[in-house]
């Protein structure tokens, strides 16, 4: 599942795009461009469809650029993939796409770029030579779905990328081999900080940077100091923070911060909470700080959250 994190920065597509391409079809018209170790895909779709299936024979990274599809995933409920939104899936996944909004006025927009398994491999085979993982795991790639919100770096590869695809230059696919590879390498730090975010408690007694988050987990209500951190990680402070964003790829206090704020749009669920319950239970130190926080990550106040939710739920 896609967190609820909004994206900061919105993908378009380049004029170089809008130059060649050609639109043939109403559902899923399909533009691509071929490089030696990825292709890339843009999809248009401007009118309703309902379980429009497609499959790629390679691992696929898919990201929405606008409108709104419906994914059905083996295993998953199906979920809403909104602009902003990415998703890695293994080679020849099905997808049961529905397009409940696509329009003439109103298209829904879709990269999707297949990367050669070797040059995956050959990208984690290399960051795994350079250095592992905290107590000597390796890094490796899921076998699985893994869907999340862009940060602004990813979005940022993102566009660049929209831009060297469609670019006429004799050495795009050397620009694009080096984007691909940062890519992969902040896919691999996002993947690694969802597993030992979601099994903190497990990896716990033996895995440092879980421990670590099991305890912000546990005390987001009190004041946490990177200090503190440091102790339970058994690390000097400056360790400690090179490891924490080389592994997952965010500071120490990024981290404590989007787990306030998940808390926070949990507890925001509850219709007649109050805001200052809210922010004092996740460990803010005064409101004002707290709702800039908010809204800087979900792009909503706390209030707009919480109402939007109750809403959502008494027309449901």
């Amino acid at each position: 599942m896609i967190s609820s994190q909004k994206p900061e920065v919105n993908m378009q597509l380049s004029n170089g795009f809008y130059e060649t391409r050609r639109l043939e079809h109403l559902v899923e018209n399909r533009t691509t461009y071929t490089l030696e170790n990825a292709e890339m895909n843009v999809y248009e779709t401007h009118h309703y469809a309902e379980e429009v299936v497609l499959q790629f024979h390679q691992p696929v990274f898919a990201s929405m650029i606008e409108g709104k599809k419906i994914m059905h995933l083996r295993e998953q409920k199906p979920f809403d993939f909104l602009p902003g939104e990415s998703i890695i899936m293994p080679a020849n996944e099905i997808m049961k796409i529905d397009f409940p909004e696509a329009a003439t006025n109103n298209p829904t927009k879709c990269l999707a770029m297949t990367i050669s398994p070797e040059k995956i491999n050959r990208v984690v085979e290399n960051i795994n030579e350079q250095s592992h993982l905290l107590d000597d795991r390796e890094w490796q790639m899921s076998a699985d779905n893994f869907a999340f919100t862009n940060d602004p770096a990813v979005s940022q590869i993102i566009q660049r990328l929209i831009f060297l695809f469609a670019e006429n230059h004799t050495s795009k696919d050397y620009f694009v081999d080096m984007m691909i590879r940062e890519l992969i390498i902040r896919v691999l730090q996002k993947e690694n900080r969802r597993v030992l975010a979601d099994n903190s408690r497990q990896f716990s007694s033996n895995h440092r940077l879980a421990a670590t988050i099991d305890y912000i987990k546990k005390n987001l209500h009190l004041p946490l100091a990177v200090s503190d951190l440091c102790q339970v990680a058994c690390m000097s402070e400056s360790s400690f923070h090179r490891v924490f964003r080389s592994e997952l790829g965010v500071s120490p206090i990024q981290f404590i911060n989007e787990e306030r704020i998940k808390k926070a749009t949990r507890l925001l669920k509850q219709p007649k909470i109050q805001i200052k319950e809210v922010y004092l239970s996740c460990g803010f130190n005064n409101l004002s700080y707290f709702i800039r926080t908010f809204k800087k990550t979900l792009n909503q106040t706390p209030k707009e959250y919480q109402t939007s939710f109750t809403r959502m739920i008494r027309f449901q």
